[in-house]
Parts: structure tokens; sequence; C-alpha cells
């Protein structure tokens, strides 16, 4: 971060404050039940991705270009749940709201990374189904292991340089009121605006970053998916067009789980009351991780086959061994 500082002029001292206090839900009664709810959300979660993963490892047959990036996404889902969910409990449950200046540049740093990889993770599965339907023929030369794998890791680049940026934009603020983040973990735009010097690059940078994260993203799909729908209604039957839109209902349903409530909450921001802010972003960040792989382990045959495979192995096995 001394690089953003040292840029500014060595002579330039700004005013860092010990610790930020997450204040989070106030107001309601009973509050501590929904964070044991949330507590049963990270277990589910955790749970979940944890055997999409295993199943994908283990069973050959799901050792493709599109189980590569469903792999990232259990594994996105399984890290952003674990920075986010852990801490968030902490705070909360166990009233410990104070956290130290640095901790809460680290908590938004890896909350920020994990909950943006999402996005990018449906888009490449979105142009995973846009490859598989529109160009079946060409599937396999165009859509690689190596393709797949190099642009989850460009994402992963983009995104890291992107967060690092506004961490970096957040080190350059100094704070001489407040400390109290209206938030359920350290929040960038909360952050930025208990500042007390200029605040402006923080803003463009937010602004630029949520075109980036989310709007870039969600145009993306919705403009695959406006194609593979032009696509279906000009070439296919309707029995071959339904049996090419089955294998894009999983993926439909986490793009609508992951980012409906996340438009709701960016139309109806200034709207919303902060506590019903709160537990609208609270639920989106913990509840696409939960629901990802429950979808994926429903609506994809694949995968449903891959798990009974390997149950058979397992009972197979052990009527071996005894």
């Amino acid at each position: 971060m001394e690089l953003f500082n040292s840029a500014l002029g060595k002579n330039i001292t700004f005013v860092h404050p010990a610790y930020f206090i997450i204040r989070g839900l106030s107001g309601l009664p009973n509050i501590n039940h929904y964070y044991v709810f949330l507590f049963f959300v990270f277990i589910v979660s955790v749970l979940g991705n944890t055997v999409v993963m295993a199943v994908i490892y283990l069973d050959h047959n799901l050792r493709t270009p599109k189980y590569v990036a469903v792999f990232n996404l259990a594994f996105v889902d399984l890290c952003g749940s674990s920075a986010l969910v852990p801490k968030l409990l902490d705070i909360f449950l166990l009233d410990h709201p104070y956290i130290s200046y640095s901790d809460c540049l680290a908590f938004f740093f890896f909350c920020y990374t994990f909950l943006s990889m999402q996005s990018y993770n449906l888009v490449a599965l979105a142009y995973d189904r846009l490859i598989a339907i529109i160009f079946p023929l060409h599937y396999r030369v165009k859509v690689t292991h190596r393709f797949m794998l190099s642009l989850i890791a460009s994402f992963w680049v983009f995104i890291i340089i992107a967060v690092f940026i506004a961490v970096g934009l957040l080190t350059r603020l100094s704070f001489c009121d407040s400390v109290v983040i209206n938030s359920y973990f350290c929040d960038h735009a909360r952050i930025y605006r208990l500042a007390c010097n200029d605040n402006f690059p923080n803003y463009v940078v937010g602004t630029l970053y949520t075109v980036l994260i989310f709007w870039l993203p969600l145009f993306f799909v919705l403009l695959t998916y406006l194609c593979i729908g032009c696509t279906l209604a000009k070439v296919a039957t309707l029995r071959e067009g339904i049996k090419a839109f089955k294998t894009c209902v999983g993926h439909l349903s986490l793009v609508a789980i992951y980012f409906i409530p996340l438009l709701i909450a960016s139309t109806l921001m200034e709207k919303l009351h902060p506590n019903a802010r709160i537990i609208n972003l609270s639920l989106t960040s913990v509840f696409p991780p939960m629901l990802n792989p429950i979808i994926y382990v429903l609506q994809t045959q694949e995968i449903k086959e891959s798990v009974k495979r390997l149950l058979k192995i397992r009972g197979k096995s052990k009527v071996t061994i005894q």
C-alpha cells in the first residue's frame, strides 16, 4: 500500500484509526436468531461445496472444461463463505464489534475478491453454454481445458488487481470523526464515506468497480441467453430446443440467485431502510454459496450419476473389506 501513499507525496500524513466499529443491524428484537441461521447456512455451504469439489476431483468423467468452471465456483463459494461468515458471527453473535484497521482492510479484500469472482465465474459458465448450444460441432475445439483455465486465471488476476487498487485508495483516507461502519462487514462504500479528506477517487473506483463486477457480467449473461434463445428458435425443433435449454437450467438458477437480489439492492438502495439493506446484502452474500452446490447436484445429470457411481464403488469396497 506504500506505493499509493508515496505517489501522493512523502510529506502527506493520513489519519488511520486504531480500529473500526461494525454496527450491523440495530434495534431488531431477537436478532441473534438471524446470526444462528447464518451459521447453519454456512455449515450447509461448506459441506455442499466440499462435496461438489470432491465429486469433480474423484470422477475422471467430470474432468471437462465445464466442470473446471464448476469446481472453481465451488472453491470460490467455499472461500467466500469462510472469509465472511465466521468473522460476521464473531462480530455480532459473540459481540466483538471492534476490528483493527489492518484487519478491516484484509476482511474487505478477501470478501470482495471471492464475492466478485462468483460473478465472473457465472460468465465463464455462460460462455460454455453459448458455445455448446450455438457451435456444438466446434465445442471441443473452442472450449478446451487450457482455454477454460486461462479464462478463469485471467478473471482471478483482474479481480485481485481491481480489489487491491480499491484497498490501496482506502489507505490514503483520513478518519477524523466517526469510525462506525453501518454494515455487516468492512464495506467499501461505508468506509470511504467516513473519511474527512477527499474521497472522490474512491467514489470513482467504487462506481467503476460496480460496473465491471456487476453490470458488465450481467449484461454478458443476458446477451448470451438472448443469442441462445434466438438460435434455438431458428434451427431447432421444440423438443430439441427444450432438451438443449434443460442444460442451461442449473446455470440460469445460479444467475437468478446471484444477480436478482443485487439488482434489487442497487436500484432501491436509497429507499431501503438500513436494516433491510443489510439483511438483503448479507443474504445475497451467504445464500448463493449454499444453493449453488444443491442446484448443481439436483439439476445436473452428470453430477447425479457421478455421485451414484462413487457411492456404488464405495459400497462395493466396504463389502469387499468385510
